[in-house]
């Protein structure tokens, strides 16, 4: 195939259910492109972002990898380093992007990408794809995890897009609350995309 799939950009705030839909996209034969998979395998030992970021921030640096936690901290401490950081990582995720969409052969593509709408990445794509559930919902899940407190939880969905934004700039919406209706959604929506094709 000579012509570009059609691009999906799939985003959906934390707790509602991307990575399970991006495996239903998955489970159907769709490729699919892993904004947080690439980043980590730009962060791990021999990755293309570890030297540009060993050089601004040598102490992120464990074992020939770039520690995540370590970055964090960085950014809490000093309001410049999401920036810095960002300007290393964001070329190379893109040629990452351009690398997994040059060797494709199919009509439909995925690209999962957690800022899509906040990075203006939603200019690549054909469809912008939101998967959602209720607010109680999403928190239960969060916390369900045990990765993190509530007032923590609070502090982080306060720094991103608000779901209801994400909704609204989205041209297809999935509610994830229940997997088999989401599943189903995946599939009417990938038979509509090809009948309209």
């Amino acid at each position: 195939m000579s012509s570009r799939p059609f691009l999906i950009g799939l985003t959906g705030s934390m707790g509602m259910g991307k990575s399970t839909t991006a495996q239903m996209f998955r489970d159907e034969g769709i490729p699919v492109w892993d904004a947080d998979a690439a980043v980590h395998r730009l962060y791990a030992r021999g990755g293309a972002a570890v030297a540009p970021i060993a050089r601004i921030y040598p102490d992120a640096l464990v074992d020939g990898a770039v520690d995540r936690a370590r970055l964090k901290e960085r950014i809490a401490q000093d309001p410049g380093a999401l920036a810095r950081i960002e300007a290393v990582v964001h070329p190379l995720l893109a040629r990452d992007r351009e690398a997994f969409l040059a060797g494709l052969e199919t009509d439909i593509a995925v690209l999962d990408f957690p800022l899509l709408l906040e990075t203006g990445a939603d200019r690549l794509v054909d469809m912008v794809l939101v998967v959602s559930v209720p607010e109680d919902v999403q928190k239960q899940r969060i916390l369900a995890r045990g990765t993190m407190d509530s007032a923590m939880l609070e502090t982080i969905l306060s720094r991103q897009m608000p779901d209801s934004e994400k909704r609204a700039r989205a041209d297809v919406v999935i509610e994830t609350r229940d997997m088999k209706t989401a599943r189903r959604a995946v599939r009417e929506l990938l038979r509509e995309i090809r009948e309209n094709a």
